[in-house]
């Protein structure tokens, strides 16, 4: 320790921000403990560094008595006088026991503290930074991948794209440029680990509000998104002036806005639909392409019946049930689809066994 590691701590101050006397408070408790432990030494301790010279020198504090019983404890008044004629019995004394060989341990005690200090520094000035950028869109650089997971450089971080978080079907090669949303950023004794997503929701969210200016200035407004990544999506969009296009502002002319965003997420398809405050509208809306006929509504429940053309419910339904699902999740209603032929079958049957209650009845009166 000298007046070289003096200003190193100097120059750490003002690159890293860590403050010089948090340092040196710190590495003056680790060096008490390095002088109990190394000297066998159990008395209290106190260790002074000159903040200029960076000179260590080792107090330990003893109590004035008049009979010394130990000396690792207590000294005489006539020795505590030697040194201050104001003490008196009682008093607490500070007496220099600095060992000769205590320099070397002091150098390798500090030089683990500092370390230790500017790790925690850096992961501090990393979660500051990331964790307002949670819930955001960020472009990352594919570093490597490891069991299914994915890590990027975030500039001057490292991010994590999980497996269960990778849109499936996507294969990402090292150095390739990607956009990810930042789903959390957590500190912990490891350090800040920022978990990114491909497949979350939030990351098409975000992708509209970077191409379509309507939406960042919130004359559109993404009310609900129904996502399932990689193959297929529904957003539903409103805008309360009534000479705004919604749905037209966030597709772009000629499909330009919305083709961009598709080919970020490697053609999954988009449907972007008008919101509606009336449930069975935004339903009706909801089950596009399919032409919805009737829709009626248990707002209570939250379930609906829709009623389609017979040559529209496979339409309605979709491929494995896809867009009956995602017509569910974007609206927050079970959604019960059935084709007209259906509707006047059951209507049909219900006539017929009320006319034939009514023939019993009848009879049931003759006898």
């Amino acid at each position: 320790m000298n007046a070289e590691f003096i200003n190193a701590l100097n120059e750490l101050e003002q690159e890293k921000g860590i403050d010089k006397e948090v340092l040196l408070d710190a590495i003056k408790t680790a060096l008490v403990s390095a002088y109990k432990r190394d000297f066998g030494m159990s008395q209290n301790a106190r260790v002074d560094i000159d903040d200029v010279t960076g000179v260590i020198k080792v107090f330990a504090e003893k109590t004035v008595v008049d009979d010394v019983f130990d000396e690792t404890f207590e000294i005489s008044l006539e020795d505590a006088r030697k040194i201050n004629m104001a003490y008196e019995l009682g008093d607490i004394v500070e007496e220099e026991v600095t060992p000769a060989s205590f320099g070397r341990i002091a150098a390798q005690m500090a030089k683990q503290v500092v370390i230790q200090r500017i790790r925690e520094a850096e992961r501090g000035v990393i979660y500051e930074r990331f964790i307002e950028k949670e819930n955001e869109l960020m472009t990352g650089i594919v570093l490597r991948q490891e069991r299914g997971s994915y890590y990027l450089d975030l500039g001057n971080a490292e991010g994590i794209l999980p497996a269960k978080e990778v849109i499936p079907g996507e294969k990402y090669e090292t150095n390739m440029r990607i956009k990810v949303y930042v789903l959390e950023v957590k500190n912990s004794a490891k350090g800040s680990q920022i978990i990114v997503s491909r497949s979350h929701p939030g990351l098409l969210k975000r992708l509209f509000e970077l191409e379509v200016p309507e939406i960042n200035q919130n004359t559109v407004i993404i009310k609900s998104i129904a996502r399932e990544a990689g193959k297929r999506s529904k957003m539903a969009v409103y805008a309360e002036d009534p000479n705004v296009d919604a749905v037209g502002a966030c597709v772009g002319a000629r499909g330009s806005r919305i083709n961009r965003i598709v080919e970020e997420l490697h053609g999954e398809r988009i449907d972007v639909i008008p919101w509606s405050a009336d449930p069975a509208e935004f339903i009706a809306n909801a089950l596009r392409p399919a032409q919805v006929l009737m829709t009626r509504v248990n707002e209570e429940q939250k379930m609906a019946e829709a009623i389609v053309a017979d040559n529209q419910l496979s339409l309605a339904i979709g491929k494995e049930g896809q867009n009956a699902r995602l017509a569910a999740k974007l609206t927050g209603y079970k959604i019960d689809i059935k084709c007209r032929s259906q509707v006047v079958d059951n209507v049909f049957d219900e006539y017929k066994n009320a006319e034939g209650e009514k023939k019993q009845e009848s009879e049931s009166d003759k006898d």
